[in-house]
């Protein structure tokens, strides 16, 4: 992995050096198929770059990782590839002004989700390709200088098996046996793709009048495996995507500048999806096999959005370096909820947001590896990692609270001039900042210092005094940092005073002010009646940790669930999880909070959200002691609820999804067997594939459902999905056996596709067999850095987060990660942050049980 890098410094000096004028991409896939074939299965690359270098004279280096090299021609003249080529690079010396370079490469097909991913469908023996490059895998499938600055346009060539089609960013036709498709506009090497394959594809069409008085066509396509062709709904896929293109139109003024957009659900994927212009791909999970909640259609509807974004943020204006990945990830991830909203028919999808998104920005924000929104990314191994809850979700709650900074209208326009003027180019912060400060008369560099470029979360809490009668006197939000990250920020927040009004919580007072400093007076609160609850950031418009005063907290646990505002009580109990996690509440008050209340929550979303935490909570926050206790106490409160929901509701899925997580004794289990086999009925519940499967983990994993059980399942449904299913049932089995061998196909071995180490590592990790994973605590820290040195960086990061031993949650395992920190200060930084951030968090689930304990106690006493 190291000899992959690429560093910052060595981006930049390439950057001054060359710029490139385009790229001919030649490739035969006809070895896809076939069998006999030598590993790694190879495939042909021809790759054409036409460069210029600003000092003649000069050397450089081109990106390649690759099996081998056949040929390469620099000018006209062949060099050694022996000589020139290391297996990461190919030396470039005595360039002149103007250089072609040809490479004729073996590059191989991957089964990790990296560079050209080849996947065999089990269903019926048919092959399918697609590629995914991000940050930087484009160099395995392709010559190039791979970094996000040197932009070109592009054009791609395929030659693939008889009876497939291939699909690239631009339009394709196929022409003597080759697919060959139309040059690209500059963009950068991460976002460029092939699909190709016998995959199953619909057509639709886009139209839209522009200012001009002429028509803009953009021809759509959506397409997945052929197996997947009976769930596909594709035109819930178009109806999406029609009006996004409709709001973004609308919003950005700028028509969509790629050409057609087709959308690939693919196998094996190891993102939600990417922004590839004119051929967006997807994880194949966005088809629903099954029943699913709105909630999942929502979460498409967000993702089709969010890679939408990025066709102007990102794809046409690019970051220079990963250092503002923001630029893309930021605004995408904000635009995805903002269309969302504004456009379909998911209007509480910053319901969403507040409860789901945020909360993964929360735990990111603090992790000891968290960072500023713009982010000091030293090479591509940090960029990897960069990824993360802070660049997308805070990076978007920072954008919402800055529409709210300096209006909406102000920040649109400010997008509008910022595509106009950097068309086709590279930005960095500044080049943003300027046109919102033109736009808004605001200071963005002040707002940007304080919020983009310091890292931590604020945590805001109101005080409240009253008056002789028993009115507000005074109000004001306290406002509170980490030691290690002291910086305090202004907030533009709303602060809603709720009572208690016909059994309803409903909010009677509101004011909107600037938070800043440790303490601000709210003036427009004052002589308010005396309230129940205050909710800081009612409205959601900063980003930042509610707190409660002491009558708010008392309310909530008393009344949470007849508060009326759907995003009201998503924030609620937003800030009741973070109290948990930061062990100010008890994780059993919590897990009380959710039998109580959560049957009350009218958002599927939320819903199952809810449900998550409480899951969450008791297998890392509560006390060990009171651990089977409060397992027993929410697996029956499921299967009431289960009983009670509407039939055939979504709620009455939830419901269903959650008691099968948390069964755990023997009528629980029986029960979930009877409804497998038919025996016991709940109206209303369908039973479809992917319930079955939900119902059979936890069957497996408490010894109940065997080897013969699972495998007839899987003769039941012998799919790509069914196979993924069965192998983490299998590995959760609770036997030192199976654990043995588990552990070795994904540490000692490199036999299985990314999708099946990932299903393997979670059926292996089960928080009800601690003392049967206990021996792979210590292995763990023996094998980590070989895993990193040997692997891919996508495997490397599936192992080294997967298999941690958080739920060995003793301080002897805090013990053993700070020796292994110790002894290896010169590990790689993105493998120590990887092990420090999992240190972190079994840091954070002995202060959530000590807190439990304590409570617990003091109950008792």
């Amino acid at each position: 992995m190291p000899g992959e890098n690429l560093s910052r410094d060595e981006a930049r000096e390439r950057a001054a050096l060359l710029s490139v004028d385009g790229y001919d991409v030649s490739l035969d896939v006809r070895s896809a198929v076939g069998e006999g074939q030598d590993e790694p299965r190879t495939f042909r690359s021809v790759t054409t770059i036409r460069f210029r270098c600003n000092e003649p004279g000069a050397s450089s280096f081109a990106d390649l990782i690759a099996p081998g090299v056949t040929a390469v021609t620099l000018n006209g003249k062949d060099l050694d590839p022996g000589e020139v080529f290391d297996g990461t690079r190919i030396a470039l010396e005595d360039l002149a002004a103007e250089n072609e370079l040809v490479v004729d490469a073996r590059c191989a097909y991957s089964r990790t989700g990296e560079g050209l991913h080849r996947f065999v469908d089990p269903e019926d023996g048919e092959v399918y390709l697609y590629t995914q490059y991000e940050p930087a895998d484009s160099r395995r499938v392709f010559a190039n200088f791979e970094q996000p600055d040197l932009k070109a346009p592009f054009r791609f060539e395929v030659r693939a098996p008889e009876g497939w089609t291939a699909w690239s960013n631009g339009a394709g036709e196929l022409a003597d046996g080759v697919w060959r498709f139309a040059e690209t506009k500059p963009i950068s090497t991460y976002i460029t793709c092939v699909v190709a394959g016998p995959y199953h594809y619909v057509t639709d069409s886009y139209s839209r009048a522009l200012p001009d008085g002429s028509t803009l066509e953009i021809p759509l396509g959506a397409m997945c495996r052929k197996g997947l062709a009976p769930y596909f709904d594709a035109d819930d896929v178009f109806l999406v995507t029609k009006q996004g293109l409709d709001f973004f139109h609308e919003h950005f003024d700028y028509p969509y500048p790629f050409g057609k957009y087709d959308q690939a659900f693919v196998p094996e994927y190891n993102l939600g999806a990417m922004e590839n212009p004119g051929l967006v791909t997807f994880r194949e999970e966005y088809i629903f096999r099954g029943k699913v909640t709105q909630a999942s259609y929502e979460a498409r509807a967000n993702v089709i959005l969010h890679e939408m974004a990025h066709m102007w943020f990102g794809d046409l204006v690019t970051m220079v370096w990963w250092d503002d990945l923001w630029l893309k990830e930021s605004f995408a991830d904000f635009m995805g909820t903002f269309a969302n909203v504004g456009a379909t028919r998911f209007q509480n999808a910053w319901t969403t947001f507040a409860n789901r998104r945020k909360a993964w920005a929360y735990r990111a924000d603090q992790l000891p590896s968290t960072h500023p929104i713009t982010a000091d990314i030293r090479d591509l191994q940090d960029a990897k990692l960069n990824f993360d809850g802070i660049t997308y979700a805070k990076g978007a709650s920072v954008l919402k609270q800055l529409v709210a900074y300096v209006g909406q209208d102000a920040f649109l326009e400010g997008a509008r001039r910022y595509f106009k003027r950097n068309a086709y180019g590279n930005t960095r912060l500044g080049d943003l900042l300027s046109v919102l400060a033109e736009t808004s008369g605001r200071d963005m560099g002040a707002w940007a210092g304080k919020w983009l470029q310091t890292a931590g979360v604020n945590s805001l809490t109101p005080q409240v005094l009253l008056d002789a009668d028993g009115r507000v006197a005074e109000l004001a939000v306290l406002q509170e940092a980490a030691e290690s990250h002291p910086e305090l920020r202004p907030h533009r927040v709303a602060i809603g005073l709720y009572r208690t009004a016909g059994g309803e919580l409903v909010r009677y007072a509101r004011a909107e002010a600037d938070v800043d400093g440790p303490r601000t007076v709210i003036t427009e609160l004052a002589g308010a009646d005396a309230p129940e609850l205050v909710l800081v950031n009612d409205d959601d418009l900063t980003y930042c940790k509610i707190r409660f005063d002491e009558t708010s907290l008392a309310t909530l646990h008393e009344r949470l669930g007849s508060l009326t505002d759907p995003l009201a009580r998503a924030l609620c109990w937003s800030a009741l999880w973070n109290l948990t996690r930061d062990a100010l509440l008890p994780a059993r008050d919590f897990v009380g909070l959710v039998l109580r209340f959560a049957s009350r929550e009218s958002d599927i979303g939320v819903l199952q959200m809810l449900q998550a935490w409480a899951e969450s909570a008791l297998v890392h926050y509560v006390a060990p002691e009171g651990r089977e206790a409060a397992g027993r106490l929410l697996a029956e409160g499921a299967l009431r609820e289960l009983r009670q929901a509407a039939p055939g509701s979504e709620h009455q899925l939830a419901w269903a999804r959650f008691f099968a997580s948390t069964a755990a004794d023997g009528a629980d289990l029986r029960l979930l067997q009877d409804l497998l086999s038919g025996a016991a009925v709940i109206d209303g519940l369908d039973v479809d594939q992917e319930l079955r499967w939900a119902f059979l983990e936890p069957l497996a994993a408490h010894g109940v459902a065997d080897e013969s059980v699972l495998a007839a399942e899987l003769a039941r449904d012998d799919t790509a999905s069914g196979k993924r299913h069965q192998v983490r049932c299998l590995a959760a089995r609770p036997s030192a056996a199976v654990k043995a061998q588990a552990w070795a196909q994904v540490v000692e071995s490199q036999a299985l596709s990314n999708a099946l180490v990932e299903a393997t590592i979670a059926g292996f990790a089960q928080p009800s067999q601690r003392e049967l994973l206990a021996p792979y605590a210590e292995r763990y820290f023996e094998v980590i850095a070989g895993i990193w040195e040997s692997r891919s960086i996508q495997i490397g990061m599936d192992v080294v987060r997967g298999l941690y031993p958080s739920f060995q949650d003793r301080p002897e395992t805090l013990a053993a990660t700070d020796a292994w920190l110790t002894a290896h200060a010169d590990a790689p930084p993105a493998l120590r942050r990887l092990v420090l951030e999992a240190r972190d968090d079994l840091a954070r689930t002995l202060r959530g049980q000590e807190c439990d304990a304590r409570a617990a106690e003091a109950s008792a006493g």
